[in-house]
């Protein structure tokens, strides 16, 4: 059992804590933020529950109170608004990284910072380069939500389990990001095949349709109760698990890439192995030129916030 903290109590880092709790996976959770009397009531009812559970200490605690921490959740940030892209945060939470991240990875010195703020593939890169940690053990959460969305968007127009879909949503987690349908299957078979055999419609339109719905699904659910929560907390405790059980599994997290499609020094969202150390192996996956090109210009677009850190 572990040590997990997680900063920022906002939605879905209180949601988060909640899931991580139904899972029971963590023999303590501290819950950090900057609002000590919304983050002690987010405890309160937590830890009002939790004897449901297996035992699990929940407590409000101070940057110091998350200490050896075995994994550490960051949520903290400016919320995206009704209106706003991911991109339009940057600015705002970077400096809100600055005020915390090299404290928490200095007191935890062998954690993994999961990144969850967005832009979350530029802040990924934040907390790398502010933490000073290897890029295994700095890993955003990236298109993994997304991918979610997809398959079971898939599942919904097919009729069928969305957890038989193979297939990941790749780039950018936001407006750039893109669906390869060109490798995508279902129970092991081409896409385009499996709806012949079910005498479902299925062309570029209906991609096109299931990709943007995919893109726009937080703006979606933004533009109707102000943030997304229980879907983004889902994630976060797969990914969590897939740390402490060491699985060595395949999901699509922000990681650094180097020499990949000619992409390097930029975080991006692929198919990669996770497991205890964090990123344990980053795949090659067969594109297509026009999503080759697709992949290209969404790291592009990363590239020139992830500069401007640089340089600064």
């Amino acid at each position: 059992m572990s040590k997990i903290s997680i900063i920022g109590a906002g939605s879905i880092g209180a949601t988060t804590a909640f899931a991580l709790l139904q899972k029971e996976v963590a023999r303590e959770i501290v819950i950090n933020d900057i609002n000590q009397e919304k983050a002690l009531g987010e405890v309160l009812d937590l830890m009002h529950g939790s004897s449901l559970n297996s035992p699990c200490n929940v407590t409000l605690g101070s940057l110091e109170d998350t200490k050896n921490s075995d994994i550490i959740i960051i949520t903290a940030g400016v919320a995206q608004k009704p209106g706003e892209t991911r991109l339009d945060l940057v600015d705002k939470n970077y400096k809100i990284f600055k005020s915390f991240v090299p404290t928490i990875a200095k007191l935890s010195p062998n954690a993994i910072l999961l990144v969850v703020s967005n832009p979350v593939d530029i802040l990924a890169y934040m907390a790398y380069k502010l933490s000073g940690f290897p890029k295994e053990r700095v890993i955003g959460s990236g298109t993994v939500l997304d991918t979610t969305r997809l398959r079971s968007l898939l599942g919904k127009y097919f009729g069928i389990d969305g957890r038989i879909v193979q297939g990941y949503v790749l780039g950018e987690h936001g407006d750039s990001e893109f669906v390869p349908w060109s490798s995508l299957t279902i129970g092991n078979i081409p896409i385009k095949d499996f709806s012949e055999q079910l005498k479902i419609e299925w062309d570029e339109a209906t991609e096109k349709v299931i990709a943007d719905d995919v893109k726009n699904a937080a703006y979606e659910v933004i533009n109707r109760k102000g943030a997304t929560a229980f879907s983004v907390a889902a994630v976060l405790t797969r990914i969590v698990e897939a740390f402490l059980k060491d699985e060595k599994t395949v999901l699509s997290v922000s990681t650094l890439l180097e020499n990949y499609l000619g992409v390097n020094n930029t975080y991006l969202s692929v198919p990669t192995i996770v497991g205890k150390n964090g990123v344990e192996k980053v795949l090659n996956i067969e594109l297509s030129k026009e999503e080759r090109e697709k992949f290209v210009s969404s790291a592009k677009i990363m590239k020139e916030y992830i500069d401007r850190i640089d340089n600064n």
